[in-house]
């Protein structure tokens, strides 16, 4: 049996919803055989209601902020157990969502946040039948995310180490409807007839014809951008193609709810970018 990689990454995890969590935490469990040696054999996550960590070793003792694990619990565990740390901290085993492992993505590029591509799906309606073409895949956090829901999805990058990335989180995830591609997109697609494209470019303006001519009548275009001056240069330029022309920016305020006692948090996720939407006629 191969050794087991041991790596670990701890970050925040948000305590919405969690009120029944005060005294428990939560353990997922779960393995995965992935095709790259980053992520090979990832073992367990636990999941608290502060914090989220990786277990990749499940023959070693894990240590956390909350104590020590023994290794003998940790394999024995199952979903829906309860374990103690030697510390007596008591963590429920449960098995990870999607969402679990797409949090730990391997990340470069700058992501579009959820609560964007939360937006994009509903306003375009994506589906299992959508087939969509993303141009400039960054990190692969959106592409990875939608081909969970559509049909296909073409994703074009033109930076080899951006590439390169993505594809150890399409291995991560073992999508088979991700087709990656190192290539620049303003040359032109190949597919014909999408649903959909979404442009995370610096430049959207510049693939307006490539877009057109890959969309479907009914297809929608979606441009993500930072600034307004993109925005401004963007709709100026698709305004003679495309109707329906919107752009919306999504703004996430979380809340602090103890009794009575209601507040919003001191940190929220604020401005990400703008999305523009617009659809193709004919």
């Amino acid at each position: 049996m191969k050794k087991l990689l041991t790596w670990m990454k701890e970050f925040q995890f948000s305590n919405k919803n969690t009120d029944n969590l005060t005294n428990l935490s939560l353990i997922s469990i779960k393995t995965y055989k992935l095709n790259h040696p980053f992520y090979k054999n990832m073992a367990k996550t636990i999941i608290s209601k502060d914090n989220k960590h990786y277990i990749l070793d499940e023959e070693k003792d894990f240590h956390c902020n909350y104590g020590m694990l023994k290794k003998e619990d940790i394999k024995k565990a199952k979903p829906g157990e309860v374990i103690k740390t030697n510390t007596g901290k008591e963590l429920t085993v449960i098995s990870p969502f999607f969402i679990d492992y797409y949090d730990n993505i391997k990340r470069s590029a700058q992501i579009i946040p959820r609560k964007d591509i939360g937006l994009i799906i509903t306003e375009l309606g994506l589906n299992r039948e959508s087939i969509v073409i993303e141009a400039g895949a960054g990190s692969g956090a959106t592409g990875c995310f939608l081909a969970k829901i559509c049909k296909k999805v073409y994703s074009y990058e033109i930076r080899e180490d951006f590439f390169n990335l993505v594809k150890k989180n399409i291995d991560f995830f073992k999508l088979d409807n991700l087709e990656l591609k190192n290539q620049d997109a303003k040359e032109g697609f190949k597919e014909k007839d999408v649903d959909a494209v979404i442009l995370d470019l610096p430049d959207p303006w510049e693939l307006i014809e490539q877009v057109y001519e890959a969309l479907k009548p009914g297809g929608f275009i979606v441009s993500y951008s930072p600034t307004i001056p993109q925005v401004m240069d963007f709709v100026e330029k698709i305004k003679d193609k495309f109707v329906h022309i919107k752009t919306s920016e999504i703004m996430e305020r979380e809340w602090d709810v103890r009794k009575r006692v209601v507040r919003p948090k001191s940190q929220s996720i604020g401005h990400s970018g703008f999305l523009t939407f617009g659809r193709k006629t004919k």
